[in-house]
């Protein structure tokens, strides 16, 4: 009964304001009870400012449904197709194959060796980080406390180097760069300085260390994922040209995608930007989940293309980008700038996802001195 008095109460306070608007009068704010004054105010929306947001909620309500059509597109493209997902992670990458009617399968791990070696590679890199700030600021001692700590985690990893997996052949190039790297942070915390030219003269002797543990990692890793996209090209035979890929890259790994690179092996020119896509993002590492709902949007997105402008990749494009290009054109002329602007290709070019315009200068860490 309790409740029941509360509901009745209710009622009874709401009932004034609707004898009022029944009456045809708003409810004046006397009429409002006490506690609602504080978050009841006089609304006055223009007949335009209405209109206006009606519109705009169509914008919005659209985003929901391309949300509740994506689950379904999905739900049928791994039902009819293969996919494989190639992405970036710490690991060396990780590839997992979408069989209809199957359990996702992951591939197996790229060798330790190539972890051991970047880690390796990456602990010079990381000295540069501690020491960067402050050539220039020999009165700023800021950078001791980070050096010191790094200094016993190296001296760590040399202890353990031995004792990894990692090749026997490798050992010692990975064990000179944690020397020099322990050498240089003892002679930073000996002197209380660091100067430019003790950076300079560090890094000339990391640089062919390093670049041999790059191109160690790099043939560790694309020998793996060679092996496994064939083990998973036979398997799935005649399912391969029906087959979707796309992998994962942030803007400063885009160039020479590796992963990208091990799929396009497989599947060809001809399936770049078709069945095979590389998706930018703006971390190192994307979820499954997310790659999938992007990978979904952009074949959902085609039928859209075909249907309503005639090409199937059309969405694939800025849908604005032709009109907006000219407008840019003329634009230009307006405050005659000379235009900016990269050669058009058309709706489903195979072009490589990648800066391929040939041109001088060095193109690999091979190319450099």
């Amino acid at each position: 009964m309790k409740h029941a008095s509360i509901i009745v109460r209710s009622i009874g306070l709401m009932i004034p304001a609707l004898a009022a608007i029944e009456n045809g009068s708003p409810a004046r704010a006397a009429d409002v009870p006490a506690y609602f004054k504080p978050i009841v105010g006089t609304e006055t929306s223009s007949p335009a400012e209405i209109g206006t947001k009606n519109v705009l909620q169509l914008n919005t309500t659209m985003f929901e449904l391309y949300g509740d059509a994506a689950r379904i597109f999905q739900k049928n493209i791994l039902a009819q197709h293969p996919v494989i997902l190639g992405l970036f992670s710490g690991k060396g990458g990780r590839f997992i194959l979408y069989r209809p009617g199957q359990p996702p399968l992951d591939a197996p791990r790229v060798p330790i060796d190539y972890e051991l070696m970047k880690s390796v590679g990456h602990s010079t890199m990381a000295l540069g980080q501690i020491v960067a700030p402050y050539v220039n600021s020999p009165n700023d001692k800021s950078w001791r406390p980070s050096m010191a700590t790094y200094r016993i985690r190296m001296q760590a990893a040399l202890d353990g180097l031995d004792a990894t997996a990692l090749r026997d052949d490798w050992k010692p190039n990975s064990r000179a760069i944690l020397q020099n790297n322990i050498a240089f942070m003892d002679e930073c915390l000996k002197s209380d300085t660091v100067t430019p030219e003790g950076v300079a003269e560090f890094a000339k002797k990391q640089a062919p260390l390093l670049k041999k543990n790059i191109a160690w990692a790099a043939q560790t890793q694309v020998g793996h994922w060679m092996n496994v996209i064939a083990g998973w090209k036979q398997m799935l035979g005649a399912d391969w040209d029906k087959t979707y890929a796309a992998s994962n890259t942030i803007y400063v790994a885009r160039q020479n995608n590796i992963l990208f690179s091990v799929l396009a092996q497989f599947f060809g020119p001809e399936a770049i930007n078709d069945r095979l896509m590389l998706i930018e993002t703006i971390s190192f590492t994307t979820t499954p989940d997310e790659m999938l709902d992007s990978l979904t949007r952009i074949i959902g997105d085609r039928w859209v293309g075909a249907a309503f402008f005639g090409n199937y990749y059309t969405m694939d494009f800025e849908l604005m980008g032709g009109d907006a290009r000219q407008a840019i054109i003329d634009e230009d002329a307006k405050m005659k700038i000379t235009p900016t602007l990269p050669p058009q290709v058309p709706f489903g070019s195979h072009q490589w996802p990648a800066l391929i315009t040939p041109g001088p200068g060095a193109k690999t860490l091979a190319d450099l001195p």
